[in-house]
């Protein structure tokens, strides 16, 4: 005789009565086709936590496995995209319509991306941590994308204490001398020539934006360029050494302290139109023992904030 098996959460008393704001899973396993604009659909392997709340207040849990099963047919049969996130977001709440009237999503993943050089175009890859949060709350979709781009700063302060310590070198090299343009471009190739070099150190910019509730498509790429082209020295992968050469000249022409990077991220964010942006820069120094850090928002009422 075949026996109906219990459901603890559906008909067991919760031990005490409350509402709560987030149940679920956190660091799931699963693998996903990415759709985002400018590359061919390709498979990321990917972590996701998922939530719905709890406003039945004297509901024991949630069915988990629903979560995990709408999750799972994302992976097998769908295309992660700003549509198939929100009908993920709508069978989760489905499917605990007495329990639950919210949900959310954050999936982290790592995308690889070809990138060229700087001069040879040599190409290789970069892999670039992406989180993508979606939460359906109060009938409202709003989506998130969060990318960290790391780059290379060249401390302003160190560079001028560098070119001092050059330019008394030369004077105490050839004081009192009569000298021609060529002495002075072969002691310039000298180790003497270029006595000090400023500190520079690898950064990483970990950048959110809010997209349009309304967004058909991820553009993941779009704002990986955004970001590289404004900071003008972004980590390499494949390197020559014209290409090395090239990425000295660009580190010594975008001179960084941490606010500076942050101010002009935060000013061409405000050019890109994002509804809302959040911005952290790390400098993670090479002199100091401690990290240098700047933070910039829109500063909307209830938005962004450290």
């Amino acid at each position: 005789m075949q026996t109906t098996m219990p459901d603890i959460a559906h008909s067991a008393d919760a031990l005490q009565t409350g509402k709560l704001d987030w149940v679920g899973m956190g660091n799931i396993e699963l693998p996903l086709m990415l759709a985002t604009k400018d590359l061919p659909e390709q498979p990321v392997t990917a972590k996701a936590d998922a939530f719905v709340n709890l406003h039945k207040e004297d509901a024991k849990g949630i069915h988990m496995s629903r979560l995990f099963l709408a999750l799972d047919t994302l992976s097998c049969e769908q295309a992660l995209s700003p549509n198939t996130l929100k009908q993920l977001l709508d069978e989760f709440v489905t499917t605990h319509q007495d329990i639950s009237d919210a949900a959310k999503v954050v999936i982290n993943f790592e995308l690889p991306l070809r990138r060229p050089s700087l001069l040879s175009k040599k190409q290789g890859w970069k892999s670039y941590p992406v989180s993508i949060t979606a939460s359906l709350v109060n009938q409202t979709f709003s989506i998130e994308l969060a990318l960290d781009v790391t780059y290379s700063s060249t401390c302003p302060c160190s560079a001028a204490l560098a070119r001092q310590l050059i330019q008394d070198a030369f004077a105490a090299k050839f004081k009192d001398k009569d000298i021609s343009h060529e002495e002075v471009h072969a002691w310039l190739g000298t180790t003497e020539g270029v006595l000090a070099t400023p500190h520079s150190q690898r950064s990483i910019s970990n950048i959110k934006i809010k997209l349009d509730d309304n967004c058909q498509e991820f553009d993941i790429v779009g704002l990986v360029n955004l970001v590289e082209d404004e900071l003008k020295t972004p980590v390499q992968a494949a390197v020559k050494r014209e290409d090395e050469q090239e990425f000295a000249r660009l580190n010594g022409q975008n001179l960084m302290f941490c606010e500076d990077a942050a101010r002009k991220l935060k000013a061409l964010f405000e050019n890109a139109g994002f509804a809302d942006y959040y911005i952290k820069i790390n400098h993670y120094e090479s002199l100091h023992a401690h990290d240098a850090v700047a933070y910039a928002f829109k500063g909307l009422p209830g938005g962004y904030s450290a």
